[in-house]
């Protein structure tokens, strides 16, 4: 029977997906592989009746520049009782690559583990691929699909920024980012946002909606204070993770819950949460300011890959190649800045349980402060005679107070 390799995607989709798949399959049906696309993640992989396609030539070349992802994605998680050799023992598997954020590439650890401890010789590669950019890559690494998001991100943001310069009003946007605000801060400095907002920012203190809050309306009167009565707030959704469900129910939303009694937050606009608690506030101080709510999320994770993605996408898909002919197993696939594919071993960034540690906004990082002190903007000390005309107490809506950085 000829080798093989199978490919399979977890979470959720990301510019350069195809990219990816297309690269692998094309190196690899040149070096006479039968190229399998697994349909359904994890689950398939484990199942009985496994959905699969067959990968030529012109398919991967068909998608190679196409949003989406050729192979069906899936968010489930196996448990370690799931898995079993069926598969690659019945298809002459030789490689796994797995395509996937950091849920997926903890699943290729465990499942890396397992093929080690069964005596089972395949390798397993894994492509990091998250708009969150939330892996921990090398320095200047992004995960891929991150820049095509952002692009994409920057365009619907800069007209919201349009309308609410015509109109006179403010928005408060929210954008992708499970854990990180990576996706929310590239956006909002790109397009000069007066108010940023994302979970690393709280450092010093608790994330809550009322501080989240204050901090916009921070920016709201010091806009005023300029002649300036329009503008937008971007919060990363990531702030959620960092919230007790206490906090998050008494945000007056009627939530669905999960079997574990969890807020499924994925069932609500996370923009209109902000802008609902925000607008009860700004009517309580008597502040005549109009918000609007909009969601930066699912119309970012298909769109065609920009032309970074592109290549960088590419280098990955070979990487793949590299570190298979090199005998390398348990690793993430990276490419640095120059083009250098090097291994990148997930047991060296996993904790404990296998999973693998998140990369966050670098608060201490020159870019971050400089976008901090300089481009957002928001009431200080020195601002507090002047904004008693539109708040009794502006000491409560300094922002360096409100995150306690002072």
């Amino acid at each position: 029977m000829k080798s093989a390799i199978v490919i399979l995607c977890g979470g959720g989709p990301a510019p350069g997906i195809n990219t990816v798949i297309s690269t692998v399959a094309k190196v690899f049906l040149k070096s006479g592989y039968r190229v399998i696309g697994l349909h359904g993640g994890y689950k398939s992989l484990f199942s009985d009746d496994p959905e699969m396609i067959d990968f030529d030539f012109a398919i991967a070349d068909d998608i190679q520049k196409q949003g989406g992802s050729a192979i069906q994605m899936s968010r489930y998680k196996p448990k370690d009782s799931e898995f079993n050799p069926r598969f690659f023992i019945k298809h002459n598997i030789k490689l796994l690559v797995t395509i996937g954020g950091d849920d997926t590439a903890s699943t290729a650890n465990r499942i890396s583990t397992y093929l080690a401890q069964s005596s089972i010789k395949i390798q397993n590669l894994h492509v990091p691929k998250t708009i969150d950019n939330d892996l921990p890559l090398p320095e200047g690494s992004p995960t891929f699909g991150y820049y095509s998001a952002k692009d994409e991100g920057v365009r619907i943001a800069q007209t919201v920024y349009e309308d609410a310069r015509t109109s006179g009003n403010w928005f408060v946007l929210s954008a992708m980012g499970r854990e990180a605000g990576h996706l929310a801060f590239g956006i909002g400095a790109a397009c000069h946002f007066p108010m940023i907002i994302i979970p690393e920012m709280f450092n010093k203190t608790q994330v809550t909606f009322d501080r989240i809050t204050r901090l916009i309306i921070s920016s709201m009167v010091k806009r005023k204070l300029l002649g300036i009565k329009y503008g937008v707030a971007i919060v990363s959704e990531g702030v959620f993770h960092f919230m007790t469900d206490d906090e998050i129910i008494s945000s007056g939303v009627n939530f669905t819950f999960d079997d574990h009694g969890h807020p499924e937050l994925g069932n609500v606009s996370k923009a209109h949460i902000y802008n609902m608690l925000l607008q009860h506030k700004l009517k309580e101080l008597n502040l005549n300011i109009k918000s609007r709510p909009v969601e930066l999320g699912y119309e970012l994770r298909c769109v065609r890959p920009v032309a970074f993605d592109l290549m960088y996408c590419g280098l990955l898909g070979y990487g793949v190649k590299a570190l298979f002919d090199q005998g390398i197993s348990g690793a993430m696939v990276t490419s640095d800045p120059v083009g250098n594919c090097k291994p990148l071993y997930l047991k060296d960034v996993a904790d404990a349980n296998g999973k693998i540690k998140p990369r966050l906004v670098d608060m201490s990082g020159e870019k971050v402060k400089m976008v901090f002190n300089e481009g957002v903007q928001y009431l200080c000390e020195d601002d507090y005679e002047a904004a008693r005309d539109y708040l009794t107490n502006p000491e409560d809506y300094d922002f360096k107070k409100i995150l306690n950085w002072e």
